[in-house]
């Protein structure tokens, strides 16, 4: 029984302090519930399609998948050169996603390979990929956009001639998703009318009784999302699916059955390779500003993150951990640094705390990791230990 009890404090341990800690802050920070709900939409529509695209390699037993920031670059290399060549709108970040799609498949490819060379390690030998395959992205738009690969457009690059600067605007493809079907909740007078829905050329109006403030919801962006997550559920009843769950369980069991372990393992690695590429186009379509150098680093560190805070662990998530996680991680992103003012007087504080966390929390979250996994092999030890005595 107290075996039982630590094993569901283990397992929720760190949803629970990031419950406790927003029901302090948000009081402290004194932001209107319409604010905050606001924010968390915005921030939902922007971050969840990256954060999905790590249950890939979750199912086939691979951990985190730190090489998501490879998508990340080809996605990003895609929007540099779609800003180049001046297409607008959403034939722009469909463009960029043709362009970024067979880069991230070529480095996915590679990414596999190099950690079916590191069985048992991937997630620290794909966090040092990611740093190697950056400096070759940085070697790429650096040095060789404008001499060897051509930049027509003089307000991409540096002064010197070559080289992308360190930051470019998006303002062709800018909320072009978010704003395909605009649609906007905002309250009514009196009790009289439940729900109203007015549509017009410009977006569709919701109006709810007892409801303050306006709100704006990217309803295009939560679609494709929504569709993300009915493919998740329709991949898992797959034969691949189901196959990538086998080498999870047993690598060398799924073998015998007859299981092509390491090409499954690769096509894991692929898939949410291509995922965070177009995931991290929508996440850049949202914030309106491409950093060159360091967007695809934050991308993957704070998706982690939010993973992990939402109730997942190394060896199992789910989509409900990605929505958890994300609500968790960015109400704190919201209200940690005015929290941190009015109590203290210095809005940083919260930022330094932020960071903090979502750091911590990945070293937390492989600590319980490694503690669960000893425990097992010494439960497995004990039971055959005790099968050899009789």
């Amino acid at each position: 029984m107290i075996r039982k009890f630590f094993d569901i404090v283990a397992a929720n341990a760190v949803p629970a302090v990031f419950i406790i800690i927003s029901a302090f802050a948000i009081p402290l920070s004194g932001f209107s519930t319409g604010y905050l709900i606001q924010e968390l939409l915005t921030r939902i529509g922007r971050n969840a399609f990256l954060i999905l695209s790590l249950l890939i390699p979750i199912m086939a037993g691979m951990g985190l998948n730190f090489g998501m920031v490879l998508g990340a670059m080809a996605g990003q290399i895609g929007l540099l050169l779609i800003c180049d060549w001046k297409i607008a709108g959403i034939p722009g970040m469909l463009s960029a996603c043709l362009i970024g799609t067979p880069i991230a498949i070529i480095l996915g490819i590679f990414c596999g390979h190099i950690l079916n060379r590191a069985k048992g390690r991937e997630m620290v030998t794909s966090y040092i990929l990611g740093f190697f395959m950056n400096g070759i992205y940085q070697l790429v738009v650096l040095y060789l956009m404008g001499p060897v690969i051509p930049i027509t457009n003089p307000s991409l690059l540096l002064s010197r001639g070559y080289g992308v600067r360190n930051a470019v605007s998006l303002s062709g493809i800018r909320a072009q998703l978010d704003n395909l079907i605009p649609t906007v909740i905002t309250g009514t007078e009196g009790t009289q009318q439940f729900l109203n829905i007015n549509a017009d050329s410009s977006f569709f109006l919701i109006q709810l009784p007892f409801f303050e403030g306006t709100i704006k919801i990217p309803l295009a962006t939560f679609i494709v999302i929504a569709l993300f997550c009915v493919f998740i559920i329709w991949f898992r009843k797959t034969k691949l699916g189901q196959d990538m769950r086998a080498v999870a369980q047993s690598q060398s069991v799924a073998d015998s059955a007859g299981i092509a372990v390491n090409r499954t393992r690769i096509i894991a690695i692929v898939i949410s390779t291509v995922l965070a590429c177009y995931g991290q186009i929508i996440y850049l379509q949202n914030m309106g500003t491409l950093n060159t150098y360091n967007s695809h680093d934050q991308a993957g560190m704070f998706s982690i993150a939010a993973l992990l805070i939402g109730g997942a662990s190394v060896s199992h998530a789910s989509i409900a951990n990605v929505f958890v996680g994300v609500i968790l991680f960015h109400l704190m992103f919201i209200v940690a640094p005015m929290a941190g003012k009015n109590l203290i007087g210095e809005a940083q504080i919260g930022e330094y705390f932020r960071v903090f966390v979502s750091y911590g929390v990945i070293a937390l979250a492989l600590v319980l990791h490694a503690w669960k996994r000893n425990r097992e092999q010494e439960a497995n030890r004990r039971t055959l230990r005790e099968a050899l005595k009789k």
